[in-house]
């Protein structure tokens, strides 16, 4: 009896943890390109059938040697204006993490693939000011390459995100599991 009541916290534990981030490949299929004279609003179809949230990422998959993609600001994004991008990617393996709640804007860094229809929005909800918004990195914090693209470097001062806070409890739910089958193991 004590071990089926063990299951079933262990099971209710594993529930109740909300560390489920999602990557996104961009494009799906499609990838990040030009979109095609069949399908010439790919990438607002995309988001419009998706639901970020923070924690997920945007994966942009294309030739590096034939491409990029920058975040930028609406304006820039409604004009089609490439100069003093957010951010600047171009390794073919792009990856950018979503770190508060708003309205994201990419598009392709090609002079004239913006204006072809390769750009991306993207909505991400958030509530009012909560401990979420309040960690959220600034649209200016610094990026570092990583083998999957840019990631944007926390503040330092911030306090932990949900998400940050959730990965220990997600390691202490894999650690309980282990000694649970360990435990049934031995007896």
């Amino acid at each position: 009896m004590a071990k089926q009541l063990l299951y079933v916290f262990l099971l209710f534990l594993l529930i109740q943890i909300k560390a489920f981030c999602y990557q996104y490949k961009v494009g799906d299929l499609d990838g990040w390109g030009i979109p095609t004279s069949a399908n010439p609003r790919v990438y607002t179809f995309w988001a419009k059938n998706h639901i970020f949230k923070i924690g997920d990422s945007l994966l942009f998959l294309y030739p590096p040697s034939q491409d990029s993609v920058i975040q930028v600001t609406e304006q820039s994004f409604n004009s089609c204006n490439l100069e003093d991008p957010i951010l600047y990617m171009n390794n073919g393996n792009s990856l950018f993490n979503i770190t508060k709640p708003g309205d994201y804007f990419f598009t392709s860094g090609v002079k004239g693939n913006c204006d072809k229809s390769q750009k991306l929005r993207i909505s991400v909800p958030g509530g009012t000011a909560s401990s979420e918004s309040s960690a959220a990195v600034p649209a200016s914090a610094p990026s570092y390459p990583t083998v999957f693209g840019s990631i944007p470097m926390a503040p330092l001062s911030s306090p932990p995100s949900s998400s940050a806070v959730a990965r220990p409890v997600a390691a202490v739910g894999m650690v309980i599991c282990g000694l649970a089958f360990h435990w049934r193991s031995v007896m």
